[in-house]
Order: C-alpha cells, then sequence, then structure tokens
C-alpha cells in the first residue's frame, strides 16, 4: 500500500488551520493534510486562517491571517511591545490555563522522547505564582541607538530590530527603574553606544539586579573595552539618582558574540555583590553569579527537591551545576554531606563563602565539570547516595548520564528548565532508574519555559 504524502505547502500560501495544542516555544501547533504548522499566538481550539511564512522539509511556519473561532481563554497582553519584543509567548494566555498547558508541553516532551507508559506516570498539576508579574530579578537589555536616541530593550522576534521596551511586566519594578535611568544617564552624558553592525562604540548592555527580599540593587555596564568614557560622571549620575544602588559594575566583552558577559570584571562603585535572601540562607551574588530569576517560585522549587530528596542526615548528596550553592545549601542541615561543583570559578567562591556564612563545615565545592570531577571521586571512594542535577538547557553531558548509571546512587533529583532535554535523560537514564514523580513549577510565568523536579529511583534488581 502507497504511503500518503504530506502535502506541499507553498511560502505565502494561506489556508485554514485548528489548533490543537501548545509547542514547546509557545506556538499554537495544528495540522494542514498531514503537514505540521507552527502558528505563534494560536491557541488551543481556535480555529485560524494563516499565511506559511517558512517552508520546511518536516513542518510549516506561519502567521495568523484573521482568527475565526477564538478560544475561551485568550485575553488582551498587558505589555504594549508584547508582539515585537518576544520575550514573553503567552501574555495571551489567561494565566490559570498557562499552567494547564505547561504540563501539557512536559507531556508532548515524554511521549516524543521516551517510551515510558504515561498513563502510570505520577505527572503533578503545575505549580504557579498568585500574582504573576513583576517578578524577575533581574534585566539584561542591549543598548542602541536610534535619531539621536539611546534605546534598550531587546531583539525583535527573529530579526536584529532593537526594539526599546519602558516598563517590562514581568520585571521587577526596581530593575525597570535602574534600567531605565541608566539609558538616560548614558544619553545626557553622551557615551559612545555599541553599534553591531559598525561594531563601533563602547556600552552594549545595561544589566540590573535586585535582592528582591533585601531591596539591594547591582547596576552592570558591559562595554567593548576597559576605558569608559567619563567613568566617574557615570559612577556620580547613578549615585545621585539611584541612591539605593549598592554595586556599581563593569564588565568587558568586546568579542563578536551572543554571549553578555565578558571574562574580564571590574568594581565601579560599592560593593561587587548584592545579598538576596531566600527562606533562611542570605546570599552575595556578583555579577556573573548564576541566581534563579524568580525567588518566589525557586523556594517552591527548592522544597521540591528537598522533598524528592527525602534526606535522613547520613546521605552523601552531590549537587552538580551547583551555582553558588543554592540547592546543596538548601538540603545541607538535612544531608551528611554535600558536594558541588560548576564550570565558572567565581560561582565556586560565592558558594564557598556562602557555605562558610552559614556555618556549615560539612561541604566540599571545586571548579570542574561534573562529568569530569565525579568519576575522580568515585575512583578515590566517595560515593554518593543522592545527585541532584540542575543543567542548562541542553541537559546533562552524555558522559555524566554514564557515570550516574556506573555510580547508581539510590536516587537522582533532576531540576530541569528544558522538557525536550529532561525527557531525552530520563529515557538514558531509565535503564536503572524508575520515574518516582514530575512536579512542573511555573518559574517565568507569561513564557513557554516550565521547570520541572523530577524524582529518579534506582530500580530493585
Amino acid at each position: 500500500m502507497k504511503k500518503e504524502q504530506s502535502v506541499i505547502i507553498e511560502p505565502k500560501q494561506t489556508f485554514p488551520l485548528t489548533i490543537k495544542r501548545l509547542g514547546i516555544n509557545g506556538e499554537g501547533v495544528g495540522y494542514f493534510k498531514r503537514t505540521v504548522v507552527f502558528v505563534p499566538g494560536a491557541l488551543p481550539g481556535e480555529e485560524v486562517v494563516v499565511e506559511a511564512t517558512k517552508i520546511h522539509p518536516k513542518y510549516a511556519e506561519a502567521k495568523i491571517k484573521n482568527i475565526r473561532k477564538k478560544s475561551e481563554h485568550r485575553v488582551q497582553p498587558l505589555c504594549p511591545v508584547y508582539e515585537q519584543c518576544g520575550g514573553c509567548q503567552l501574555q495571551h494566555l489567561v494565566y490559570p490555563q498557562q499552567l494547564k498547558e505547561k504540563r501539557d508541553i512536559i507531556i508532548q516532551a515524554l511521549e516524543r522522547h521516551t517510551k515510558l507508559a504515561l498513563d502510570k506516570l505520577d505527572i503533578r498539576e503545575t505549580m504557579g505564582m498568585e500574582d504573576p508579574w513583576g517578578y524577575r530579578n533581574k534585566n539584561q537589555f542591549q543598548v542602541g541607538e536610534r535619531d539621536g536616541k539611546v534605546l534598550a530593550g531587546l531583539y525583535g522576534l527573529n530579526s536584529h530590530q532593537l526594539i526599546n521596551i519602558e516598563q517590562c511586566a514581568v520585571q521587577h519594578p526596581k530593575t525597570n527603574e535602574a534600567t531605565g535611568m541608566v539609558k538616560q544617564i548614558l544619553q545626557e552624558l553622551r557615551i559612545p553606544i555599541y553599534n553591531e553592525k559598525s561594531r563601533k562604540g563602547i556600552v552594549r548592555t545595561i544589566v540590573t539586579r535586585v535582592g528582591i527580599q533585601t531591596g539591594e540593587l547591582q547596576v552592570v555596564l558591559i562595554t567593548t573595552q576597559k576605558e569608559l568614557p567619563k567613568k566617574e560622571a557615570i559612577i556620580q549620575e547613578i549615585q545621585n539618582r539611584l541612591p539605593h544602588v549598592k554595586s556599581i559594575v563593569q564588565n568587558i566583552n568586546g568579542q563578536k558574540t551572543s554571549l553578555i558577559f565578558g571574562e574580564e570584571t571590574l568594581s565601579l562603585a560599592g560593593e561587587d555583590f548584592i545579598q538576596e535572601t531566600l527562606g533562611d540562607l542570605h546570599f552575595e551574588l556578583s555579577a556573573r553569579t548564576f541566581f534563579q530569576l524568580n525567588p518566589e517560585q525557586t523556594v517552591k522549587l527548592y522544597n521540591e527537591v528537598k522533598k524528592a530528596a527525602a534526606l535522613t542526615g547520613t546521605e552523601k548528596v552531590v549537587d552538580a551545576y551547583c551555582g553558588v550553592g543554592t540547592i546543596g545549601l538548601w538540603l545541607a542541615d538535612q544531608a551528611g554531606e554535600i558536594r558541588g561543583m560548576d564550570i565558572i570559578p567565581e560561582s565556586i567562591d560565592d558558594a564557598k563563602k556562602n557555605a562558610k556564612k552559614h556555618g556549615f563545615t560539612h561541604t566540599k565545592y571545586v571548579p570542574g565539570k561534573a562529568e569530569e570531577v565525579l568519576p575522580k571521586w568515585v575512583k578515590k571512594g566517595w560515593k554518593p547516595d543522592v545527585i541532584v542535577v540542575d543543567p542548562p538547557r541542553t541537559g546533562l553531558d552524555n558522559q555524566l548520564l554514564q557515570t550516574i548509571l556506573q555510580v547508581k546512587p539510590k536516587k537522582v533529583v533532576y531540576v530541569s528548565c528544558n522538557p525536550s532535554t529532561l525527557a531525552k535523560d530520563i529515557d538514558t537514564l531509565s535503564k536503572s532508574y524508575q520515574v518516582g514523580y514530575i512536579q512542573p513549577v511555573d518559574m517565568f510565568p507569561h513564557t513557554s519555559h516550565v521547570e520541572c523536579c523530577t524524582l529518579l529511583e534506582l530500580k530493585c534488581n
């Protein structure tokens, strides 16, 4: 029997589409004569007329021409530049429904990348926020210039057009205020702004971070060179106009790269760091230190890690990708020993300081890759009972996955920010581990991102 071929969609072709679900990037997903079509801004249950924008061998992308039947969950986005910016993907979807769709995104990833019987898996309801606005404690806005005016914002969706953002609805008000004020100071002092095309100019990014519990504020200027014109005047104006700023820092990044930070960081005024509090723990955050962007939800997530680990006071615990030690220190009062590693040396320095400050003497932090450090510890006879992993979006390194399968800790607690790589890694680990449960946590309301805490337990032979 001849297999039915997908219909070839032509660029700019217009056709009707029923949206079946949300994709991993928050776009609507429908099928036109067996071809998968992704439509940004469309919601499940909607009937839309779309125009094909990009054709790929296995799928097509399209944009909405008009909505014939609207979802009952569609709402007016709060942000005036929502459709151009692309920083949020789901402001047009009422918040309780966002939480349901995020759980579904996890289920889709597991269907695609594992052979697990999903009807037997405990995939819990997504934990959301009471107030899902103004939650981000860190703002990283690119700067540019148009018609002599300094702009600060994000590059538009699939473009290099800088969208000027005056008030970001998901940023903490203090970071919005600080970014706007620094932009104004750069304008008034006529500081050369970096131009990506000509690669001329000096200031390329404004980073502002607030300790939501402490109220302390840090301003970081990312520049292309060490010499910053009118440096003293810039510092003076920031201190005058933003008296609650505790730390003013310069980071140098002269590379042609999409990475925000360069390797060299200089303190311009005040402290090198700001303080933040999570539960009973206090953290020092230097400019390049990774720290969760939504502290309120971080407490919920880390409490889920604590529940999953279910420590009794004797266990040896590895905190892989440990950053400044947040997860390990959250567990430290119930663990026999905590060991952590991270590839950023400054984070390890901060983790050691944080452990010492809280009086924990049963911790050890080393710089390096988890997949290289852990086998050395095992070789010396130190074997973990529990491994907690919180990897970047790319998931676990294959070498680390193989190390886990060899070392066989009783539990792996996997904190993930990417359902696809989580599912792939679960599939690899399922040779020796079974999924206890998956708890989604909404760390980034109004975006398509969803974080999970997954308990993996060693199978009984």
